[in-house]
């Protein structure tokens, strides 16, 4: 299999007019620079390094509701729908949330997945149901026995609870530990990086010894700029945070925000000072990176999770600078098509 058109190539997103070509394996075996008849645009597919998808039951609701009133455990309105809600409909949701994502271009997502082990079961229902479109991982919360069944714990936040005993059960697990940090105020983060997190999600208000500490312990953070602004916490110091660590994207509640990539590229795009160049790669590699997923980047051995994009569209015809358009102005209505597997033989 083969796509042609200006590939945007390699951590930097150069674009090279050529190919990829993808082996029967679903990697990518060559990009071979030549002149081609095609205005497409082929990038990464995206990794939304940071979603609730199980509220996708709700959207929209709870207008001018605290960020405590909507998502509190145990009783903000989040948690009462869900717990109101047949599996059957949460499942059904969730495989809804996903089928959107795919189409929108993401190939993977990063979910805190509430519920225990029955809520990892559910996600793992949810992407059947949507024949596999997203690789959803699921940083299960409630128990142990909740990550031993997903790929990793997703931690609400240090002020509710110490999560000791967790972390070190990732540890002893091999799987990643994140938790929610800064969100609200600063009281959380230094107990959150007491625990040696894996990433940590939100750092709305870190001070400068946060900083520092993210800074001495390279610590990535997954950060989620219109779900912040809808809860009325506030914005993260993204460029402060972008000169100290990694830094990932991701859209939150599907009960507040669509989980679209492009809305929340051209959101940080246009409130922030980071260059197009770094939110692309917060799109994509970085949140590969995060979950250890050997794509995000398109390069001869990688797999071959790509995004393609009419380059030839209304909105993206005459477009000068490609990274910058596929940022701050691509969307849905864009897609050409999103390639997630290998194409059968015959």
């Amino acid at each position: 299999m083969e796509r042609t058109g200006i590939i945007l190539r390699g951590r930097e997103f150069t674009p090279v007019e050529g190919r990829v070509v993808i082996d029967d394996e679903g990697r990518i075996e060559a990009i071979e620079e030549e002149s081609v008849d095609s205005d497409d645009i082929i990038l990464p597919a995206f990794v939304n390094a940071h979603t609730h998808i199980g509220d996708s039951i709700a959207k929209e609701a709870g207008g001018g509701l605290s960020l405590e009133e909507l998502v509190a455990p145990p009783d903000g309105l989040k948690h009462r729908l869900l717990r109101a809600a047949s599996r059957d409909e949460l499942v059904a949701a969730m495989a809804t949330s996903l089928e959107f994502m795919h189409r929108s271009g993401t190939a993977a997502c990063l979910d805190f997945r509430e519920g225990d082990v029955a809520g990892v079961e559910m996600l793992e229902a949810a992407v059947a149901a949507a024949d596999g479109a997203v690789d959803a991982l699921s940083f299960a919360r409630g128990s142990v026995d909740a990550m031993d069944a997903g790929d990793g714990f997703g931690a609400s936040g240090a002020n509710d609870a110490e999560f000791g005993k967790e972390r070190q059960a990732t540890r002893e697990a091999g799987k990643p530990f994140g938790i929610h940090a800064g969100e609200v105020d600063a009281s959380d983060i230094d107990p959150a990086l007491d625990l040696e997190p894996d990433f940590l999600v939100h750092m709305v208000h870190p001070e400068p010894d946060h900083l520092e500490r993210i800074d001495d312990r390279n610590v990535p953070v997954a950060v989620c700029p219109r779900s912040n602004l809808v809860t009325g916490v506030g914005l993260s110091p993204y460029a402060e945070l972008a000169e100290r660590t990694t830094l990932a994207l991701g859209t939150d509640n599907v009960m507040l925000n669509s989980p679209s990539m492009f809305r929340e590229m051209e959101f940080l795009a246009k409130l922030s000072e980071l260059s197009a160049t770094e939110i692309l790669r917060m799109a994509t590699i970085n949140g590969a990176e995060l979950a250890g997923l050997d794509y995000g980047v398109i390069e001869p051995g990688r797999e071959a999770r790509l995004l393609v994009l009419d380059g030839g569209s209304a909105n993206l015809d005459g477009a000068r600078e490609l990274v910058r358009a596929v940022v701050r102005r691509a969307g849905v209505d864009d897609v050409r098509e999103v390639i997630a597997a290998p194409e059968p033989d015959g």
